[in-house]
C-alpha cells in the first residue's frame, strides 16, 4: 500500500474518533482542571462572578486547620474498616457457595444478590430507620435479649459500626460474586490430584486456593478501596457527618462546603487534596502488593 494511501486511512480512523475524545475532555478533564483553577481564587457564594486569583491560601488554610486531619483519619477508618469486613465477607461467602454438594446454591446466590440489585438509596433510607433509638427494628431484636436501647447514630463509636455494617450489607454481594466466579475458574482436577496426594483441607486452600485466587484479591481490594474512600451516600444519608464531623469523611464535608456552604473555592481545593491522597495510597497498593503483574 502507498505510504500516502497508509497515513490517509489512519488520519480518517482517528477522525472517526475525534467527538468520542473531544466528549470524553469536555466531560473529564475540563471539570478537573476548572476545578483546581477555581482552588487557586477566592470563588464562593459571595464571588460568583467577581472572583480573584489568591494563591496558595485555600490550601494553606486547609493544611493548617484541625479539621482536615480529622477529616483525613475519619476518611481512612471508613475506607479500611469497611473494606476489610466487606472482603473477607465476600470470600467466606464465595467459599461455601463453592462448595459442589450445597443444594440450591444458585438460589442462595441470587438471594445474596439482593441488597446490590436494590437502589442504595432506598436501602440507606430503611438502614436508617432500622437504626432509630426508638422504633428501630435493631433495638427491638437485641431487647430481646435484654440489651437496652442504643443511640446507633448519635455516639462516634457507635455511629462507626452502624455505618460499616450497613455498608456491609450494600456491598458484600459484589465481592462474593467476583470471589464466586474466580472460585469456578480455578480447575477441579488441582483438588482432584491433592486429595490423591493425601493433601488436606488447609493445604489445598493455602496451596490451592488462595495463590489462584490472588489476582481476584488484588483486584477486589485495589478497586474496593478507591470505590470506599469517595463512597458519599451512606454518611451522608445516615449520620451527615455527626456527631460534629466524628464520621465526616472527605468527600462529604467536600460536598457540604460546596453546596451547603457557598464555599467553591474551599471544596475544590478538598477534592484536589484528596484525589492526590487516593492516587498516592492507591499507587503504593499497586507497588506493594505487584497487582499490576497479578492482573496483567
Amino acid at each position: 500500500m502507498d505510504p500516502l494511501q497508509n497515513l490517509n486511512r489512519v488520519l480518517t480512523q482517528y477522525l472517526y474518533l475525534l467527538p468520542i475524545i473531544a466528549i470524553a475532555l469536555f466531560l473529564f478533564l475540563y471539570p478537573v482542571a476548572y476545578a483546581i483553577y477555581i482552588s487557586f481564587t477566592n470563588f464562593n457564594l459571595y464571588h460568583l462572578f467577581r472572583y480573584t486569583f489568591i494563591g496558595l491560601k485555600v490550601y494553606e488554610q486547609i493544611l493548617s486547620s484541625g479539621t482536615f486531619y480529622t477529616l483525613l483519619l475519619n476518611t481512612v477508618i471508613w475506607t479500611v474498616g469497611s473494606l476489610v469486613p466487606m472482603v473477607v465477607v465476600g470470600f467466606l461467602l464465595a467459599l461455601i457457595l463453592n462448595q459442589r454438594d450445597i443444594r440450591g446454591r444458585n438460589v442462595f446466590f441470587t438471594l445474596l444478590l439482593v441488597p446490590w440489585a436494590f437502589p442504595a438509596y432506598i436501602s440507606l433510607v430503611i438502614w436508617s430507620g432500622m437504626w432509630n433509638y426508638e422504633y428501630g427494628i435493631v433495638n427491638k431484636f437485641l431487647g430481646l435479649f435484654g440489651v437496652p436501647p442504643i443511640n446507633w447514630l448519635t455516639f462516634t463509636n457507635t455511629a462507626w459500626a452502624a455505618l460499616i455494617l450497613t455498608n456491609l450489607w450494600l456491598s458484600f454481594p459484589y465481592y462474593t460474586a467476583v470471589f464466586l466466579s474466580s472460585l469456578q475458574s480455578i480447575p477441579s482436577e488441582l483438588y482432584d490430584i491433592a486429595t490423591v496426594d493425601g493433601a488436606s483441607v488447609w493445604q489445598k486452600f493455602t496451596r490451592i486456593t488462595l495463590p489462584l485466587m490472588r489476582s481476584a484479591i488484588a483486584f477486589v481490594s485495589v478497586g474496593g478501596f478507591v470505590f470506599t474512600w469517595n463512597n458519599f451516600y451512606p454518611i451522608y444519608i445516615l449520620t451527615g457527618g455527626g456527631p460534629g464531623i466524628s464520621t465526616d469523611i472527605l468527600i462529604v464535608y467536600t460536598y457540604q462546603e460546596a453546596f451547603s456552604y457557598g464555599y467553591y473555592n474551599i471544596a475544590a481545593a478538598y477534592s484536589v487534596i484528596s484525589t492526590i491522597i487516593l492516587a498516592i495510597m492507591a499507587l503504593m497498593m499497586l507497588k506493594i502488593g505487584r497487582v499490576l503483574e497479578v492482573i496483567t
